[in-house]
């Protein structure tokens, strides 16, 4: 699979340290793009582990646009953490579902 230059330094440490492995408990923060800030803001409304997040991820159908407004709308994610989180999850179903 082709990957462009750009895409791959974007990735960072988190977001491969993440989806190099089964997510099982891992905190929400433990998702690419999600920090302390919107970690406890996810938490406060349910989503406190990686796989409840991407659960809501997958009731979205994996769509993009669908997920970034979520994400949004849910704890005030701006652009770059709509895209860094999606991305994340994306390649980690990519590599296990």
């Amino acid at each position: 699979r082709w990957i462009s230059d750009t895409a791959m330094s974007s990735t960072s440490q988190k977001h491969k340290e993440f989806v190099a492995e089964p997510m099982g408990e891992k905190p929400v923060m433990a998702l690419a793009g999600i920090g302390e800030v919107l970690g406890k803001k996810l938490e406060e409304h349910g989503f406190d582990k990686a796989y409840v997040v991407l659960g809501q991820f997958l009731v979205l159908k994996k769509d993009e646009e669908l997920f970034r407004d979520w994400l949004k709308d849910t704890c005030g994610a701006n652009a770059k953490q709509q895209r860094d989180c999606y991305g994340c999850l994306k390649e980690w179903c990519d590599a296990f579902l």
